[in-house]
Parts: structure tokens; C-alpha cells; sequence
């Protein structure tokens, strides 16, 4: 991270101020707006794709040890972050920046490399940050419908933007679950223009048995990868993530929402959480079977879903998915929201072993009805 000057930080501040005017919806911010009031006392949460597991223990001591430090800024703690996360990535610590949680670095990319003239290609169904962060900066959305298998269509998305400022690429895919193969991410930034950036967010990559594109952000100055700590980290509620590309193309990419310093409980629970060798691999592990334990109940009981390779999936009611959402919050299970291309579908966060016994309880008597 460079070094600023208080000048240079209320500069950056006020850019940062300045961005969330434009009411870029964040993946909260959705979920608040869909289920329109809080959740009640014992409610069953499965609609945010958080991990119910939370911070890991040594996340949790991490955050503890700092809080009588939290009067200081301590860069020295992001640095210690940054260094860690590019060591265990073989990448230059110089391709790293910390920022908070991944939907910043998202919202300001799309913001620096979409205009009128450059659209904002995206899949759909697919997160819907980026899209609102296009429009506000007056730029084409191009929804590019999934492939019969819920993979990014990159040829399709070339040709129907093929002078776009950004192909986003969200492998899982959020709603879906589901994974673009690495030949055809590769095809995408092979046969994109030359100007074009493709920004590949791998929110959810943990939960899945699936290469990475951080390669190609190290040795190309066209493509930004995005990681978070929120998901399989549990640390959604404190907010870390970092951005990985070329230094300056990862420089262009942060200028629109400004950079601050990083609050030092979220770096030193995340740097607690990349050195725990054994967290990633045992939480995949509980994800992967709590999840298919449901898919198999929902098989069971003749219920159609997307195959998902993450913490979340799309169930279909063959009737109008607000209408679920509605009647499963009356028994007290809030879950995802409708994406418009499938409004009999809905999006369902994996929860742990009893809330997802209880989601299958409420399911059913909704379904039933």
C-alpha cells in the first residue's frame, strides 16, 4: 500500500465519499432491499451468502489482540497482509492492494473502464454490483444469458459487445453456483479488444476444486482479479479483500473510488485466516456436504435446482419466486432474492445442518400450499 499524506487521504476519502453517492448496491444492501425489514429474533438467515461459521478461531484472537491498538492506522498490518496473501500466490507483493471487502475494487473498476462509448458485459443471471455502478456512469449493460450449463457464454458476451470497457466474469457464479471453464476464460481475454479489461471475481473460489486466474492478472496488464474474504473466511460483517493486476493497471482501477486505510481488526483476521493451512480445505469440506445433502433431499422430493459448486444455488418454485420468498419468511427463513431472467427461481445460501433442516421444513409446507 503507498504511503499518503493527511491531504492525500482526505482526498481520497472524499473520492470514496463521492462513489458511494452513486448508490452502487452491494451484496447487503440487496438482500436488505429485498426482504424490506430486518430479520426477526431466530430467523434463519440463508439469503445473503454468508458463512454461518463466521471467523475461524484464530481470527477471532487475532481481532481480539488488536482492539486496544484501534486508535492507530498501522499500515505495517497491510503490508503484513499483503505480503502474506502474494507469498502464498507467487505473486509481487506490488500486484496486491487491500481493500475492503472485494465490492469497492469491483464498483471503481467498472467505473474507470466502462463510459457512453465502452459498455459493461455481463452474465445473466449474475451479481448485480457492477451493472449498477455501469449505469451510473452512463454505460451500456449488456446482459449475455448463461449457456445451457450456467457457464459464462464468452463468445457470446465478444459478440455483443465487442468494443465493451469491462467483461465481468464471476467464477462461481453468483446466483448460479456454477463454473466457466478455464479455456474459456482464457478465450475471452485472448479474443477481446485490445483496450478491453476483463475482471474476474472470485468471491466464491474457495468453495470450489478450480484453477485460478491470478496468472493471468501476473502477466497480463488487462485483467483484474478480485478475492474476498468474506465467504469461505466468514469475515463478511468486517470487510477485507484485496485486488490483483498489473501495478498500474490496478492503479487506473482504484483512482474512481479512492483508497483508505484498512481498519486493522479486518487485516489481521484476515491474515490469521491464510495462515490457518487447514481452515479453506475443512470448510469447503462442511459446504460440499451440507450442500449435497440437499441437493438429495431436493431430488427426494422431486424439486429442481442448479447443480452449484459453491455456498449458494438457484431452486425453481414454477411459480413466481417473490411470492416464495414471502410465504417462506413467514415461517421465519428469509431466502435469496429473484434475478429477472428467472423469476420462478430463487437464490438459497448454504446455511449449516440445521438451519438447511429447517429451510427443508418451511420448503416443503410453501411448496405444498
Amino acid at each position: 500500500m503507498p504511503r499518503f499524506s493527511r491531504r492525500s487521504f482526505l482526498h481520497l476519502s472524499a473520492a470514496a465519499s463521492a462513489a458511494a453517492t452513486f448508490r452502487i448496491m452491494t451484496e447487503p444492501m440487496l438482500a436488505a432491499a429485498a426482504r424490506h425489514q430486518p430479520h426477526p429474533p431466530g430467523a434463519v438467515a440463508i439469503d445473503a451468502n454468508e458463512n454461518p461459521l463466521g471467523p475461524s478461531a484464530a481470527a477471532r484472537d487475532a481481532m481480539a489482540a488488536i482492539l486496544p491498538h484501534g486508535g492507530r492506522y498501522s499500515d505495517e498490518l497491510t503490508d503484513d497482509l499483503i505480503k502474506t496473501f502474494a507469498r502464498m500466490e507467487g505473486l509481487n507483493p506490488d500486484y496486491v492492494s487491500a481493500t475492503v471487502g472485494s465490492t469497492p475494487p469491483l464498483a471503481s473498476s467498472v467505473l474507470a473502464f466502462t463510459s457512453p462509448e465502452k459498455p459493461y458485459v455481463t452474465p445473466d443471471p449474475g451479481f448485480e454490483l457492477g451493472m449498477s455502478a455501469a449505469e451510473h456512469n452512463g454505460a451500456r449493460v449488456v446482459k449475455v444469458p448463461l449457456t445451457k450449463t450456467y457457464a459464462h457464454d464468452v463468445k457470446a458476451m465478444l459478440a455483443a459487445a465487442p468494443d465493451a470497457g469491462v467483461f465481468y466474469v464471476c467464477n462461481p457464479n453468483n446466483p448460479t453456483g456454477t463454473l466457466t471453464p478455464r479455456a474459456d476464460i482464457e478465450y475471452l481475454v485472448e479474443n477481446k479488444a485490445k483496450d478491453s479489461i476483463v475482471l474476474i471475481d472470485e468471491a466464491y473460489i474457495h468453495f470450489a476444486e478450480m484453477p485460478s486466474a491470478l496468472d493471468l492478472a501476473k502477466s497480463r496488464n488487462d485483467v483484474i482479479v478480485l478475492r474476498t474474504f468474506s465467504k469461505v473466511y466468514g469475515l463478511a460483517g468486517i470487510r477485507c479483500g484485496v485486488i490483483i493486476a498489473h501495478p498500474d493497471l490496478k492503479q487506473r482501477a482504484l483512482e474512481r473510488g479512492g483508497l483508505n486505510f484498512m481498519p486493522i481488526t479486518a487485516v489481521v483476521a484476515a491474515s490469521a485466516s491464510l495462515r490457518d493451512s487447514a481452515l479453506v480445505p475443512e470448510r469447503r469440506r462442511i459446504n460440499a456436504t451440507i450442500r449435497q445433502q440437499t441437493f438429495q433431499w431436493l431430488d427426494r422430493n422431486g424439486f429442481t435446482y442448479i447443480p452449484s459448486e459453491s455456498n449458494c444455488f438457484m431452486v425453481e418454485e414454477k411459480r413466481p419466486g417473490q411470492e416464495v420468498r414471502e410465504a417462506m419468511a413467514k415461517e421465519n427463513v428469509f431466502v435469496g432474492r429473484v434475478w429477472p431472467v428467472m423469476p420462478t427461481w430463487v437464490r438459497i445460501t448454504v446455511g449449516t445442518q440445521d438451519e438447511m433442516a429447517k429451510f427443508q421444513a418451511a420448503f416443503q409446507k410453501v411448496m405444498r400450499a
